[in-house]
């Protein structure tokens, strides 16, 4: 039996509330940064649906890196 998905419930969370504010991000932010805190406590690859967050944090690096002259270590 496949384990259930820890960050699964705020992923619920995160489309419930867009669903509720006509898709409109700046209203759920409050369950998006739950969503990013769940991502944070797990290693890499084991929570499917924190794929996009630890996209952001990539960029989020990449972007941080750049504005200081420093090349980020390609993923």
């Amino acid at each position: 039996m496949p384990q259930k998905d820890p960050c699964q419930k705020q992923a619920c969370e995160i489309q419930k509330c867009l669903q509720a504010n006509n898709y409109l991000e700046a209203r759920c932010e409050a369950v998006l940064q739950e969503m990013r805190r769940c991502c944070a406590q797990y290693p890499k690859g084991r929570s499917i649906c924190c794929s996009g967050f630890e996209k952001e944090a990539r960029e989020r690096e990449k972007l941080k890196a750049a504005s200081n002259g420093i090349h980020a270590a390609p993923q």
